[in-house]
């Protein structure tokens, strides 16, 4: 059995934050209906388009399992039809501008009248205070919670990472607060609100730098930093630390063979203490096993530049894959700079689900990510994601049970999108 089959999802979320949410519920067997604006749709799908007239990979690689109701929220029909939705759905989802739920009649306040049951979730910027009505995306939600400011190297400017941990780290925080609260809802028969700002699911992520602020203001030098061991000062900041480890075991991204020509021929290499005699001799310096200036942690701190240095001279003797071979069975912790090609291509991805291909109707075959999260009792498999209106006419018959009289009055009201037939699988 899906572990969340059974569980109903008004879906209002765009664009990647709210979508990566209710995807990942729909990966668990969620009924996901994303309500899409007539004609229009998720702004996603017209967007950084590889093929003309075709949904987006961006639309398509963030709505997977989910069905489609195009539907006009400011019409009179439209609004009674949400209605009855809030009152037989489980949950509400929406990442919409602040107060734009309100101003289409359905404040939180509504929403638990028409169904007390109702879960109610919400991805905002910002959490309540100063800047609680700010727009915010993806980069801006990495400068505000403490990301930028600590990545990139030391002295240049701050740099945002590739990861999306603003907009899909979010949605992965909302999609745990909203298992939560329906299992609250098991005992108390209540729904609640689930709110996630994108600033502060960000600053989780980051909670080992504002470790890192507390310990130079209490401690001093930030030590396994390697401005440490250049004697450069601190400032009363935790700064950028280039590719140093967030850890208490310094490591850094080392160059491998074939660097000159592979933009991801590197190696992260972590001097992990428990092993420093192996990596002495698998870099040819047994010597350093015991000598006093390299045999601890504390004795290499400021000699870091030195040491990866000689692990570096023989890391460019080695694919980033010998050195793999060759430093796990040792169990030094190392792990190959992976390219997105490279991920693509990963057999052992593809056996996993971690990464899946899938069949459009209009754009054919494509890879995306699948479900993270593996249960043992509970498969997960990735279907596509819903044509604009797709679902329309099934949604309105099969989950709020209209009839086939009633279907046709709310096509003629203008309530909702043009006929769709429903592509073939």
């Amino acid at each position: 059995m899906k572990a969340l089959e059974g569980i109903k999802i008004l879906d209002f979320t765009h664009v990647q934050s709210g979508p990566t949410c209710t995807q990942l519920l729909a990966w668990f067997g969620a009924d996901v209906i994303k309500v899409e604006r007539p004609g229009v749709g998720d702004a996603t799908r017209g967007q950084l388009r590889d093929i003309p007239d075709v949904d987006s990979l961006y639309f398509t690689m963030l709505n997977h399992n989910k069905r489609s109701i195009e539907l006009n929220g400011k019409d009179e029909t439209g609004k009674e039809i949400l209605e009855r939705l809030v009152k037989t759905c489980d949950v509400l989802v929406e990442n919409f501008a602040p107060g734009a739920l309100d101003r289409m009649g359905f404040s939180w306040e509504r929403v638990h009248e028409l169904n007390p049951r109702m879960i109610m979730a919400s991805i905002k910027g910002f959490g309540p205070g100063t800047y609680a009505d700010c727009k915010v995306y993806e980069n801006i939600a990495q400068c505000a919670g403490g990301a930028a400011s600590t990545t990139g190297m030391l002295g240049e400017v701050p740099l945002v990472t590739g990861a999306q941990i603003g907009d899909s780290g979010t949605g992965l925080h909302l999609a745990f607060g909203i298992v939560t609260a329906l299992f609250h809802r098991e005992t108390s028969g209540q729904g609640q609100r689930v709110t996630a700002a994108m600033q502060d699911g960000v600053l989780n992520l980051c909670r080992v730098k504002l470790r890192d602020q507390q310990r130079l203001e209490t401690a001093g030098p930030l030590t396994e930093y390697s401005q440490f061991g250049e004697d450069i000062p601190f400032g009363d900041a935790v700064p950028r630390a280039g590719n140093d480890s967030g850890g208490g075991q310094p490591g850094r991204i080392l160059k491998c063979k074939g660097w000159e020509d592979d933009p991801d021929s590197y190696t992260y290499f972590i001097t992990q203490a428990a092993v420093w005699k192996n990596i002495c001799d698998v870099i040819g310096k047994p010597k350093w096993k015991d000598d006093e200036d390299y045999a601890t942690p504390n004795a290499r701190l400021p000699r870091l530049n030195e040491v990866f240095g000689a692990i570096e001279d023989w890391t460019m003797t080695k694919t980033k894959f010998e050195v793999m071979d060759i430093c796990n069975p040792m169990n030094i912790p190392v792990g190959p700079i992976l390219s997105m090609k490279e991920i693509m291509r990963d057999q052992s991805l593809r056996d996993t689900g971690t990464v899946v291909e899938v069949d459009h109707p209009t754009r054919g075959k494509y890879y995306s990510v699948g479900n993270p999260v593996k249960l043992s009792d509970s498969p997960s498999e990735v279907l596509r994601s819903p044509l604009l209106g797709e679902h329309t006419d099934e949604i309105l018959k099969d989950v709020l049970n209209y009839s086939d009289d009633e279907i046709a009055e709310i096509r003629a009201s203008g309530a909702v999108g043009e006929p769709k037939i429903q592509a073939a699988e």
